[in-house]
C-alpha cells in the first residue's frame, strides 16, 4: 500500500508541474500550405477576361498569362466565309504577354505588353479581404500605360476592384476606374480626354473546374468606340487556366478597354491562357 501511495503522489506532483500546466502548442503553420497558395474555387485567376479580380498572389511567387484576340469579325461575310477562315483562327491577332509578381502579402505588381507595342505597368494592393470583418474584397489598382513601348500616348489609370465571392460557386465584381487620355490621337496627357468606367463582371462555377465568365464596362466622360463587353467559358487544370472568349473588341489593358470596343454589332473570338508558379 505504501508503494501505491508513493506512485500516486508522484503522478499528482507531475500533473501540478509548470510544464504540465502549459496549454498544448499550436501546430507549425509554416509547414501547412498558406491560404494564398491554396486554389480558390471562386476566384481561380487574376482576371475575369480583361478586368482584374481580387485573387491574391503569394509573396515572391508569380504568374504568367497570354491573351490572344483574333482581328477578324465573326460576322464578316457569310457562314461559308467564316468556315473557310476556320472561324477566324486564320486571321491575324493581337497578342498580349503578362507577368505578375507578389512583392508582399496582398501586394502584386506586373507588366502586360500587347503586340501593337502597348505596355501597361500595374500595381494592385488589397485593402479588405472578404471574411468575418468584411462582406466583400476590395483592392486598389494603379497602372501606367503607353503605346510605342511606353514612349507615346500615355494613359494612366487608378481605381478599385470590389469582389463578392458566392461561396464556392463563383464571384461578382465591380471596377470603378478612372483612365486619363483615352483619345487614341493625342500623345500628351490631357484632362478633357478622361474616362470613368464602372466595370461589372462575374465568374460562375458550373462544374468543379469549369466556369462561365462575362464582363462589361459602361463609361462616363470621354467615350470613344463602343462599350466593352465580353463573355466566355473557362477550364481550370491545376495551376493552368484556359479560357475561350468572345468580345466586341480586342483590348486587354485598362486603357484599351476604356477606349471601348471596335464594333457594337459583331464579335471577335479569342482566348486567355494563364499559369501560376506556386
Amino acid at each position: 500500500m505504501s508503494s501505491m501511495f508513493g506512485v500516486a503522489v508522484l503522478v499528482a506532483a507531475a500533473s501540478m508541474s509548470p510544464q504540465a500546466q502549459q496549454p498544448p502548442q499550436a501546430p507549425d503553420t509554416n509547414q501547412a500550405p498558406s491560404r494564398d497558395r491554396a486554389v480558390n474555387p471562386s476566384q481561380p485567376d487574376f482576371t475575369i477576361i480583361g478586368l482584374p479580380t481580387t485573387l491574391r498572389i503569394p509573396r515572391f511567387k508569380s504568374s504568367f498569362r497570354v491573351t490572344h484576340r483574333f482581328t477578324r469579325p465573326l460576322g464578316q461575310g457569310d457562314f461559308g466565309d467564316l468556315v473557310s477562315d476556320f472561324f477566324g483562327f486564320d486571321s491575324g491577332a493581337q497578342i498580349g504577354l503578362e507577368y505578375r509578381f507578389g512583392i508582399m502579402a496582398g501586394t502584386q505588381i506586373g507588366i502586360h505588353r500587347t503586340s501593337d507595342r502597348t505596355i501597361q505597368l500595374f500595381m494592385q494592393q488589397q485593402v479588405f479581404r472578404q471574411g468575418s470583418r468584411s462582406p466583400v474584397g476590395v483592392d486598389v489598382i494603379a497602372t501606367a500605360e503607353g503605346t510605342n513601348n511606353l514612349q507615346d500616348h500615355y494613359s494612366p489609370a487608378v481605381g478599385a476592384v470590389v469582389s463578392r465571392e458566392l461561396g464556392k460557386h463563383g464571384a461578382l465584381y465591380a471596377h470603378p476606374i478612372w483612365v486619363n487620355n483615352t483619345n487614341p490621337s493625342p500623345s500628351e496627357i490631357v484632362d478633357h480626354n478622361s474616362t470613368f468606367m464602372l466595370g461589372l463582371g462575374t465568374r460562375l462555377r458550373i462544374r468543379p473546374s469549369v466556369y462561365l465568365v462575362g464582363e462589361t464596362a459602361p463609361r462616363w466622360g470621354y467615350k470613344p468606340g463602343f462599350t466593352h463587353f465580353s463573355f466566355g467559358i473557362e477550364r481550370r487544370a491545376g495551376g493552368h487556366s484556359f479560357q475561350l472568349n468572345f468580345s466586341n473588341g480586342y483590348g486587354t489593358t485598362l486603357g484599351q478597354i476604356a477606349t471601348g470596343g471596335i464594333r457594337d454589332d459583331d464579335m471577335y473570338i479569342g482566348f486567355n491562357i494563364s499559369r501560376k508558379f506556386f
